[in-house]
């Protein structure tokens, strides 16, 4: 198992910025959100600044075909490009896990789901695209807006693609998500 590493802001109640936590909730129609935990960039921002002129940094970004994923390969490059003053969510990741991971222990995180974002690691089709209900429906979230095992990940992989064959944020990559329960929350 590769496990990648990222620090994504925090996106819930306390949110202040143009699109509120309400005003998300209504639009998705995910009302039993507690706190979302997406790897989606646009609503769990990326906090990781990496200076791209620096050789030496690019051995940390994690890339897949030419596209930089949004995690990292360590997790001291993020704490080290990081503020830990902030609330944020450190996570750990694996892409496209072969087996379940819910029971999976790894130590200081807790396992929170599997979220499915499109080819380029950027959109999060399950909180971030108004809904495939044809393919899975709000309840199949749980609290943080992510998947609970692996199987049914896998089965809305599958039934986004085939619904939606022309919809670019439908072709998507599992992702197995932990969150450190020490640092950043």
């Amino acid at each position: 198992m590769k496990l990648l590493f990222a620090a994504r802001g925090k996106y819930d109640e306390t949110t202040n910025d143009n699109f509120s936590w309400e005003k998300y909730k209504d639009w998705s129609k995910l009302y039993h959100l507690d706190e979302l935990v997406s790897l989606d960039g646009m609503l769990n921002e990326d906090l990781v600044e990496p200076n791209y002129d620096s050789e030496e940094e690019w051995n940390n970004i994690h890339v897949v075909d030419m596209v930089q994923t949004g995690f990292y390969n360590n997790l001291e490059y993020v704490l080290s490009k990081i503020s830990l003053n902030n609330k944020f969510n450190l996570l750990a990741v694996e892409i496209e896990p072969n087996q379940e991971r819910s029971n999976y222990e790894l130590n200081d995180y807790e396992f929170i789901g599997y979220d499915l974002l499109d080819q380029d690691y950027s959109i999060s089709a399950l909180t971030n695209c108004g809904g495939f209900d044809e393919s899975f429906l709000p309840s199949d979230l749980n609290s943080k807006g992510l998947i609970g095992d692996l199987d049914k990940a896998k089965d809305i992989q599958i039934k986004l693609l085939e619904n939606n064959p022309e919809e670019h944020h439908a072709d998507t990559n599992v992702i197995a998500v932990w969150r450190n329960l020490k640092i950043g929350i």
